[in-house]
């Protein structure tokens, strides 16, 4: 699968939201992009894409698709959930939620550790903007990018002698599916611009040049960055 020079890219959570629009970016970048995820928003047509029906808290499917990899360049774990209406509130719905937002970014990066390290790759988390914040609503969230930004922390300094760099990105408030409760609320959304000095939502494109540079030989002496992209949200 990965016998030639081009490089490659594998991203969980690649049909929908973030993880769409990082695919979109490494595709303009030159990467042959394999996108894996259970939900689809918009197809994506271009030569060097291939989406894979995935869900990341399967072990034997992670394991079974990493093995068709000598060597990878660039991991992009963007797969996550989010359960609302109190569901995070209750120990089944907890675990649901650390299931796919820990377990799952923790079992591929270790699925893809011999491949990243064959080709020097790069690893981009996606923690958010509660990996900084409590979120009264989503405890589990909360708990889960929290632990992933952690996580990040401990396989840049795990690995980085091996020429593996391990960063993650925090996006705050953007106009994706996710957010579409809180943009749709004015009792929430206008507190909510109210506090961004950038004075607006942000688009799926400016996370998804982030994870671009992020991947990148530009960013080569970046390693274990947890870096926030929300218009200021968390320093207003």
């Amino acid at each position: 699968m990965t016998t030639d020079t081009k490089r490659i890219a594998v991203v969980t959570g690649g049909g929908t939201g973030l993880g769409q629009a990082s695919v979109l970016r490494l595709l303009a970048d030159g990467f042959h992009v394999h996108s894996l995820g259970l939900d689809v928003e918009e197809r994506t047509d271009h030569p060097a894409h291939a989406h894979t029906e995935f869900d990341v808290t399967d072990s034997a499917a992670i394991a079974d698709f990493a093995a068709g990899f000598d060597g990878l360049d660039a991991l992009v774990n963007a797969a996550g959930v989010i359960r609302h209406e109190g569901h995070e509130l209750t120990n089944e719905g907890f675990r649901a939620v650390m299931a796919v937002n820990l377990g799952g970014t923790q079992e591929m990066c270790f699925a893809f550790e011999r491949a990243l390290k064959a080709r020097g790759g790069a690893v981009v988390n996606f923690a958010s903007m509660w990996s900084i914040f409590g979120s009264a609503r989503n405890p589990a969230y909360s708990a889960s990018k929290g632990a992933v930004a952690s996580l990040t922390r401990a396989l840049a300094a795990a690995w980085g002698g091996d020429g593996v760099r391990v960063n993650a990105v925090a996006p705050g408030w953007v106009d994706t599916r996710m957010s579409v409760n809180a943009m749709t609320n004015p009792d929430r959304s206008g507190p909510i611009l109210a506090r961004i000095p950038a004075g607006r939502w942000g688009r799926p494109s400016e996370v998804g040049n982030v994870v671009g540079f992020l991947v990148s030989p530009a960013a080569s002496y970046v390693n274990g960055v947890v870096l926030p992209i929300d218009g200021g949200y968390s320093i207003a």
